[in-house]
């Protein structure tokens, strides 16, 4: 057990092929993104290094890396700590977010077509049954899913690359409210299905804009 608080096996060992260093970091990432390793917990480098079965030194440059991309403090003679988000921080991102979001729904709605329609569909029924079975972890996952899905389906490039660029902070921000949004979500995921589906390119960016903005709103009201 890692003195942060990392429960016994969230962590798989990895596999030796490939550039170690950057299998370490995404190992990591994905522990901050979901939250399995909390905002401020000590990272320590040498548990770390035992859980994921390698050396010290690929989890000391991943460390390195993540406090590069602002995922890690590094404090001088206290070691690596998970960035812990300001509510500035994550009402800036998580606005830039609507924006992106909202043009994305916009886009869908003039150019999806029925096959696009449809895996929406069933993203939004495998969200729902997560939910109803309180799976936060898979709710968390379809949701980003599903939105990646709107943003393939807008077709365009650039803003597709913008929103991966945020994608990752919207799942740490989204994971601590997903149970609170829970089935309200999801409704609101169908009401952009059916703005789409009809490619009413208004109603589909008033009601993506109007479900980004509940997300953020839940977030600054969560319980801390």
């Amino acid at each position: 057990m890692l003195s942060a608080g990392l429960p016994q096996g969230t962590v798989p060992k990895l596999e030796r092929p490939g550039p170690l260093r950057d299998r370490v970091y995404e190992a990591l990432l994905e522990l901050i993104t979901t939250r399995a390793l909390q905002p401020g917990q000590h990272l320590v480098e040498s548990e770390l290094a035992g859980h994921l079965g390698v050396s010290r030194q690929p989890v000391r440059e991943a460390l390195q890396r993540l406090n590069t991309e602002g995922w890690v403090d590094l404090r001088p003679a206290q070691g690596a700590f998970v960035h812990e988000p300001t509510e500035d921080e994550a009402d800036q991102l998580l606005t830039v977010r609507t924006l992106l979001e909202a043009e994305a729904a916009r886009l869908a709605a003039a150019n999806a077509g029925t096959a696009g329609i449809t895996a929406l569909e069933e993203l939004c029924a495998q969200g729902e049954r997560a939910v109803a079975d309180d799976d936060v972890d898979g709710a968390v996952a379809m949701n980003a899913r599903f939105h990646t899905k709107v943003m393939e389906l807008a077709g365009n490039a650039v803003l597709a690359e913008l929103a991966a660029q945020v994608d990752r902070r919207v799942r740490w921000y989204y994971t601590p409210v997903a149970r609170q949004r829970g089935r309200q979500s999801w409704i609101e995921h169908r009401d952009l299905i059916d703005a789409i589906s009809a490619r009413d390119e208004r109603r589909a960016t008033e009601v993506m804009r109007a479900h980004t903005e509940h997300t953020r709103k839940t977030y600054h009201e969560r319980e801390k």
